[in-house]
C-alpha cells in the first residue's frame, strides 16, 4: 500500500487538521475548506479509495496506475489531471520521477511514484503565506508546479559545471576518448531535460485559460509565472547544451592544429635529412668517372657542404614556424 506522506484540511489560509483519507470527502464538502493530501508511490487500493472520496474520473485513475512518456494535463469535467517529471541526479545518472496531480474543487491530491525531492518543502512554504493560501486549491496547484520547476536548477547548473571543467581541460591538453563520452552523455541528459520540460509551457498556458470553480482569474498571474520560469529553464538548457556541443568542436579543432604542428615538424626533418641522404646517395653510386672520389680534401669538402644544407634548411624552416 502507497505510504501518506501527509494529509490536512485547510481553511482561510491555515491548517485546520490533520486528518486520515476516509475522512477527505466530510472534510471537502464544508464551505471554505481544501483538503490537501500527499502520496508516495500509492496502490490500486489507495487510489480506489480517493476515487470513492473525491469522484475522481476513471481514467485519471487508470493514468495514475500507468507510466507516461511525457507531462501531460487533462480535464475531466471541473477536475483535472495532471502529470509532471522531476529530475533527480544521483552518481552521474539522471532520472525522472513522476508525479501525478489530481485537482478539483475541496481538494489537491498528489502521488509521487520515486524517490525525489519532499513535497513537505511546498507544503511548507504554502503554510508560510496565509494570505496566499486563502485562495485554495489554485494557490497550491501553483506552488506544486513551480516547485517542479525549481526542481530542473540544481540538476542544470550540476551539469553545467561539469562541463564547464571539460571545457577548461580540453583548452589545455589533448580530447580524450573518456571526455568524448563524457560531453555526450551531458548533452544527451539536457536534451532528456528538455523532452520532460517543455511540455510545462503547455501546461502553464493550458491553465491560465482555464475557467474552473477552484481557479480564480486573480491566480492566473502566477500560473504565467510558472511559464516564464519553464521558458528560461529551457533557455539554460539549450544554451548548456550548444556549450557541450561547441566543447567538443573545439577540442577537435586543437587536436586537428597539434597534428598539423607535428605533421609540419616531421615534414621539416624529413626534408632536412632527406639532404645528407640525396648527397650520400650521389656519391654512392658505382661509377668511375667521377672526379671528385679522388680530390685529396673531397670527402671534408662533401660533409661541409651537407652540413651548410642541413643548417640552411633548419634555419628556414624555423623563421616558417615549422620547427
Amino acid at each position: 500500500m502507497g505510504r501518506v506522506v501527509a494529509a490536512a484540511v485547510y481553511s482561510a489560509g491555515k491548517k485546520v487538521t490533520d486528518i486520515e483519507l476516509q475522512a477527505g470527502r466530510q472534510w471537502a464538502c464544508q464551505p471554505g475548506h481544501f483538503v490537501w493530501i500527499g502520496l508516495e508511490e500509492p496502490d490500486a487500493a489507495t487510489l480506489k479509495l480517493l476515487q470513492e472520496q473525491f469522484g475522481l474520473h476513471d481514467l485519471a485513475v487508470e493514468d495514475a496506475l500507468e507510466r507516461h512518456s511525457r507531462p501531460k494535463l487533462e480535464t475531466f469535467g471541473d477536475a483535472l489531471f495532471i502529470v509532471t517529471y522531476s529530475p533527480v541526479r544521483r552518481d552521474g545518472k539522471l532520472e525522472f520521477i513522476e508525479t501525478h496531480i489530481f485537482a478539483g474543487k475541496g481538494y489537491v491530491i498528489t502521488c509521487r511514484n520515486g524517490h525525489s525531492a519532499s513535497y513537505a518543502l511546498v507544503r511548507q512554504r504554502c503554510e508560510a503565506r496565509p494570505l496566499l493560501l486563502e485562495h485554495g486549491e489554485d494557490f497550491v496547484l501553483y506552488a506544486i508546479l513551480d516547485f517542479v520547476t525549481e526542481c530542473y536548477q540544481p540538476v542544470t547548473e550540476s551539469i553545467h559545471q561539469e562541463i564547464e571543467a571539460l571545457e577548461h581541460n580540453v583548452l589545455s591538453q589533448a580530447l580524450n576518448e573518456s571526455d568524448i563520452h563524457c560531453l555526450h552523455g551531458l548533452r544527451r541528459d539536457l536534451l532528456r531535460m528538455r523532452r520532460y520540460l517543455a511540455p510545462m509551457v503547455e501546461i502553464s498556458e493550458e491553465l491560465q485559460r482555464l475557467d474552473f470553480p477552484f481557479i480564480d482569474r486573480n491566480m492566473r498571474p502566477y500560473f504565467r509565472d510558472v511559464q516564464i520560469h519553464v521558458n528560461r529553464q529551457m533557455e539554460d538548457l539549450t544554451g548548456i547544451r550548444d556549450i557541450a556541443s561547441q566543447t567538443i568542436e573545439i577540442g577537435m579543432l586543437l587536436e586537428s592544429a597539434r597534428q598539423s604542428v607535428t605533421q609540419r615538424k616531421f615534414a621539416a626533418w624529413a626534408a632536412i635529412l632527406a639532404f645528407p641522404t640525396a648527397v650520400a646517395g650521389i656519391y654512392g653510386m658505382n661509377f668511375e668517372n667521377m672526379p671528385e672520389l679522388t680530390w685529396h680534401y673531397g670527402y671534408y669538402i662533401v660533409l661541409g657542404v651537407i652540413g651548410l644544407g642541413c643548417a640552411g634548411l633548419f634555419a628556414s624552416f624555423k623563421r616558417s614556424g615549422w620547427l
